[in-house]
């Protein structure tokens, strides 16, 4: 079967994507940021996909009790590189920089390398910080949304962008919807009727 063909669970939604589908989670309480991310991780590991977690707000010791209290160790599942979790900022904004760049090579490589490892499949959860706003290269967010959808022709990565509704405008996040080919509404995942291709967003930019 082609990658592509393959259908994955979400955990937050009885509904199944295709792998590489690129999502945008735009939350206004932190309990709904908390339970996809939880509920996203744990269907990852079930279907033994690779994964991996950029967030401020999550740490290794409520991974370990969440996942336990589902009869799976998240230090074996860490060792053998099925998953990581890893500071937004230290993820996004090395160097104090943002570089959209740096960061599509870097998920390349996430990717390439759980085919070399057997993973059947790869996902990626990642909340984005205010923070963007103040680091150089921040002006490249939506840059670097549109070189995602583009990479993940390719590069089939299961991926969920987490917005903080309360810490960016309605206007950059109108912007921000227009990047991402689907949208999660109350749990679920909709065609987002804002979304405009990648390669026409970056030539109006």
């Amino acid at each position: 079967m082609c990658q592509h063909d393959l259908q994955v669970s979400l955990g937050f939604t009885d509904q199944k994507v295709p792998v590489g589908t690129h999502m945008c989670l735009i939350f206004t309480k932190d309990e709904e940021r908390k339970e996809s991310l939880l509920k996203f991780l744990l269907s990852g590991l079930e279907s033994r996909e690779r994964m991996a977690c950029f967030s401020s707000k999550m740490d290794e010791d409520s991974l370990r009790i969440f996942f336990k209290d589902h009869q799976i160790s998240y230090d074996e599942r860490k060792q053998t590189g099925a998953i990581s979790l890893s500071d937004t900022s230290e993820v996004y904004f090395q160097d104090n920089e943002f570089d959209p760049d740096r960061m599509i090579h870097m998920l390349t490589q996430f990717y390439d390398d759980a085919l070399e490892m057997g993973f059947p499949a790869s996902r990626i959860i990642g909340e984005m910080s205010p923070e963007v706003e103040t680091v150089k290269g921040g002006e490249r967010l939506l840059e670097y949304e549109c070189k995602i959808s583009m990479l993940l022709r390719d590069h089939p990565i299961t991926s969920v962008c987490q917005y903080d509704a309360n810490s960016f405008d309605g206007a950059t996040l109108m912007e921000v919807l227009k990047v991402h080919p689907q949208m999660i509404v109350n749990g679920a995942v909709m065609n987002n009727p804002f979304f405009i291709e990648p390669e026409e967003y970056l030539r109006g930019c």
